[in-house]
Formats: C-alpha cells, sequence, structure tokens
C-alpha cells in the first residue's frame, strides 16, 4: 500500500483531485473542511485524513502583535498571495482586527519571489508602520529567510509565521507549530501503512504556537521591546 502526505494547503487540494482511492495524509494551516478535504474533523470520510495547525486562525493575533510592538503606528500593511485559497479568509480576519484596533490595513500583492522586492518598495512608500505577511501561503513560507532579510534592509518591522524568517532579521514570527503537525503526518502514514483507515482517523488540531522576537533588529530600528511581551516569547533572538 502506497501514501501520499501533503504538507501544504495546495499540495493537499492537489492529491485529493488526483485521487479518491489512495490515502492522503496533509498538514494544512486551513480549516480542512472548509477547503474541501474532509466532510468533517471527527469523521473524514473518504481517502483523506491529517493534521491542522493554528495558523489562519491566529492572524489576527499578528495584527495585534504588529500594534503592541509598535502602539503608536496606525497604518499596517498586509502582504497577501492572491492565488493561494486561502487568501481571502486570512485577509478578511485580519481587516476584523485591525478595525478593531483603529487601524488602517494597506493591502500589498505578491504571487512569485520577482513581486516582493515591489511590495516591500510600496509598504515604504505607503508610510506603513509595520508589515504582516499572511500565514498559510507555501510560497511565503518558502521564502522566509529572503522576506527577513527584505525587511531588515527596508527597516521595516516585520511579522511572519515561520522562526526561519525572525532569524534572517524579521522583527517577530508568531504562528502555529508545524513539528507537531508533521509528527501527526508520520503517526498517521503509519498507522495507514499498517491497515487502518483515513476515513476512520480524526483530523488532528496542534493547538501550540510560538512566539519569536529578534531583539537585535529591534533595537537597528529604534524599537523599544515590550518587557511583557519579551516575557511572553517562547525565543528572544539577542
Amino acid at each position: 500500500m502506497s501514501v501520499l502526505t501533503a504538507t501544504t494547503t495546495p499540495g493537499a487540494l492537489a492529491a485529493k483531485a488526483v485521487s479518491s482511492s489512495i490515502p492522503i495524509v496533509f498538514a494544512t494551516d486551513g480549516d480542512p473542511v472548509q477547503l474541501g478535504l474532509v466532510a468533517s474533523l471527527s469523521r473524514p470520510g473518504g481517502n483523506v485524513t491529517g493534521a491542522t495547525q493554528l495558523n489562519v486562525e491566529v492572524g489576527p493575533k499578528r495584527i495585534e502583535l504588529a500594534h503592541e510592538l509598535i502602539p503608536t503606528g496606525r497604518v499596517i500593511a498586509l502582504l497577501v498571495n492572491p492565488a493561494n485559497p486561502l487568501a481571502q479568509v486570512v485577509l478578511q480576519d485580519s481587516q476584523a482586527a485591525a478595525r478593531v484596533l483603529g487601524l488602517e490595513l494597506h493591502v500589498l500583492h505578491a504571487s512569485n519571489e520577482g513581486d516582493f522586492d515591489t511590495a516591500f518598495k510600496a509598504a515604504v512608500a505607503a508610510r506603513a508602520d509595520a508589515l504582516v505577511i499572511a500565514s498559510a501561503d507555501p510560497l511565503f513560507g518558502s521564502r522566509a529567510e529572503q522576506l527577513g532579510a527584505l525587511a531588515l534592509r527596508h527597516r521595516l518591522p516585520a511579522i511572519h509565521q515561520f522562526r526561519r524568517f525572525a532569524a534572517a532579521g524579521g522583527l517577530a514570527s508568531y504562528g502555529g507549530s508545524f513539528m507537531d503537525s508533521y509528527r501527526q503526518v508520520g503517526v498517521y502514514t503509519g498507522r495507514i501503512l499498517k491497515g487502518e483507515k483515513p476515513a476512520d482517523l480524526p483530523v488532528q488540531q496542534s493547538t501550540k504556537v510560538e512566539l519569536i522576537l529578534n531583539l537585535k533588529t529591534a533595537k537597528a530600528l529604534g524599537i523599544d521591546m515590550p518587557r511583557t511581551l519579551s516575557a511572553r516569547a517562547d525565543e528572544v533572538i539577542q
């Protein structure tokens, strides 16, 4: 027996479109029911099951984090990939969070690596006080280090979902733990290879969220890192 594993939302959707019989185990940021991957979390049905991370759900928290880091800022830029099936959900949630905080949300688009520099320049031109990079996007995830370096080069306080971004010069990262969900993908793959059916394996939901702060970047940008925020961080990069 073979098992397909997919660790991105587009990959999971593509795998399901290819086969209705080969077992598929996914890891995704989005709602698997809303995406059409499974019938329900407790009873997936069909040939697909897997695990989710809290990344789309904590999207509004990144807007709040930007406000906490730059309390005097009024304009937040949000970088989204319009080709991502989760982009509209992330955008709507972020807009709602910005309204509650009385912030102006300036939306920027990037659908390939060539759009990055233009997007950062647009954020600077819009006088954005901070940049939030939308989560649940394979393009932004695979280029986390590049985006972190761009944020530092443009002296733009920026937040991403991955630690790699903060380590590369981004101000902060905040997102669900992929290690937890990948571990579950491995467990489920093993159980299916031993004879269990995806339809009988409930979708697992990882609830672990990690906050990483780059104190060196904060100092370079002239940002006083709130002590209350540093105390909550899982890691502070000196």
